[in-house]
């Protein structure tokens, strides 16, 4: 066998078994683990199938939907859609980097993905990132082939128009897709030889598709007075909250750190920034030029997320699509210093993925549960289970109801979950931010006089706030059941099941000063 041939067997084989092992993680993770809170709001969702939703579009929703049709209400339904998808995101970003370097920086890329703690095991966790990240991969893919032709060619002008497609599907998973669109405007403009490509149809073409795919959450935001595009400008860009401006930016950082992992990280912005300025490389044209977009795609999606931060916190998701284009701008790099230091990144970031695994298993690192995010999915079983005994020994009569509500969106939807025969279950929202609980039908809209209502509130201040404004609307209230959400032996979070009995048929406003 030629030696060129056995190397590329030899990189295709490591290819498909890092991405086989990080998609078994995965599977692992999706069966093992309940769910977390936002998992359980997004599955309520599912149960009320639409074209948007407060938060976000729908096809989490829509993918929610298509995995419980298989496998019921449990974690592999609610998350079969993510592992679809998430893997499918790793194999385009793979193949963009060998697009661009071989099979070599193929090989680098499905290694660098492994050993990222965000895609290894982030992807097992269904949110709105795994179908954004996916349209995203497809639509830079699809760039990526149209430079490999003729400006204007109709090869060129299909994959433009499947770039716009991704792209709509993308702004049908998450509106901060649309800031992948700016930055690959935004490198066009920046480079003569993509500023040809304006000149033709490709583009604009683009555009047009990536509009008509994403008609649904448009109409759907249209007729819900935007409220979705409003949430999110609001959510990322609104008025300055929470700590300073230094520790906002200094917490993305650890962040990304964290989630990415130092060295990747660093050799990734490194790359990037060489990609910007040393455009050739020794490559050809139409590579320099698919290089130098991704790169600033990368670096523009990023640099809006340190401006996000200096007016509101920043999840450490959300930066996530910059990296769709960062790694294969990495893997492709020919840099001797970034070579130098590429085998101590990945293994960093293999230890990194190997502490989080183990976190995820059992609770290993020197925090409380309090503060480790995946404590917060444990304990909603016991919750449920106490809450169901409050509403079975409720005491109503006359063909009266006992109904299931927490103040929390999060409560409500982990409660819906986790109860047998997955019932209806309100929330309340009197002291939390807007969510899609307030366009679903309420307590007050479903209730008859005399009806009763088991609710979950937190303990403390915020639990004597609540009783208080809502005894007046029941002819009694008792608290009935204090329970620990627990993972082990360490308390994550305390709830006190109360029992409002004799509903008077009025409700409380909504506090407007809420979340």
């Amino acid at each position: 066998m030629p030696e060129t041939v056995r190397r590329a067997l030899d990189a295709r084989l490591i290819i498909i078994a890092a991405i086989g092992l990080g998609a078994i993680v995965r599977v692992v993770i999706a069966v093992s683990s309940p769910l977390l809170p936002d998992e359980a709001y997004y599955w309520e969702w599912s149960r009320h199938l639409a074209a948007g939703y407060f938060d976000h579009p729908p096809a989490v929703a829509w993918l929610i939907a298509g995995g419980t049709s298989l496998f019921g209400a449990t974690s592999l339904g609610v998350r079969l859609g993510t592992l679809l998808t998430g893997t499918a995101a790793i194999v385009c970003v793979v193949a963009i980097a060998r697009r661009l370097g071989g099979d070599g920086a193929a090989t680098r890329a499905a290694i660098i993905l492994l050993c990222m703690p965000v895609a290894t095991i982030g992807l097992a966790i269904t949110t709105t990132d795994a179908p954004a990240l996916l349209a995203v991969a497809v639509a830079l893919l699809c760039i990526v082939l149209a430079l490999e032709h003729a400006p204007g060619s109709r090869d060129t002008l299909a994959w433009w128009v499947a770039a716009g497609g991704a792209s709509g599907a993308g702004l049908l998973s998450k509106l901060t897709v649309g800031i992948v669109g700016a930055a690959i405007g935004v490198a066009m403009l920046a480079q003569p030889s993509l500023r040809r490509q304006l000149r033709t149809a490709g583009p604009w073409l683009a555009v047009v598709a990536a509009a008509v795919v994403a008609i649904p959450v448009i109409r759907w935001n249209a007729h819900h007075d935007w409220i979705s595009l409003r949430f999110q400008l609001v959510h990322g860009l609104g008025a300055p909250r929470r700590g300073s401006i230094l520790s906002r930016e200094l917490s993305l950082l650890a962040s990304q750190l964290g989630l990415v992992s130092p060295g990747i990280f660093i050799l990734a912005v490194v790359a990037a920034v060489r990609a910007t300025r040393d455009r050739d490389e020794g490559s050809p044209r139409q590579r320099a030029d698919a290089r130098f977009l991704l790169a600033v795609v990368g670096l523009v999606v990023f640099a809006f997320f340190i401006y996000s931060a200096l007016r509101r916190p920043v999840e450490g998701n959300w930066p996530a699509p910059a990296f769709v284009a960062l790694v294969p701008v990495l893997a492709a790099s020919r840099s001797p210093s970034i070579a130098r230091w590429w085998r101590a990144s990945v293994t960093i970031g293999a230890l990194l993925v190997a502490v989080a695994l183990l976190q995820v298993a059992a609770p290993v690192l020197p925090m409380s549960a309090r503060r480790d995010p995946v404590a917060r999915a444990y304990g909603w079983r016991s919750l449920a289970d106490g809450a169901s005994r409050v509403r079975r020994d409720a005491a109503v009569g006359n063909g009266a109801t006992a109904w299931l509500a927490a103040d929390r969106y999060q409560d409500a939807a982990e409660l819906a979950f986790c109860t047998r025969g997955n019932p209806r279950v309100f929330a309340l929202n009197i002291g939390g931010r807007p969510n899609q609980y307030d366009l679903w039908p309420s307590f007050a809209d479903e209730a008859r006089v005399g009806d009763a209502l088991v609710a979950v509130l937190d303990t403390g201040s915020t639990e004597a706030e609540l009783s208080r404004v809502l005894l007046p609307y029941f002819a009694s209230a008792t608290a009935r059941a204090t329970i620990a959400l627990t993972r082990g032996t360490d308390t994550v979070a305390v709830r006190r099941v109360w029992l409002f009995a004799g509903w008077h048929g009025a409700w409380p406003r909504k506090n407007p000063g809420g979340g």
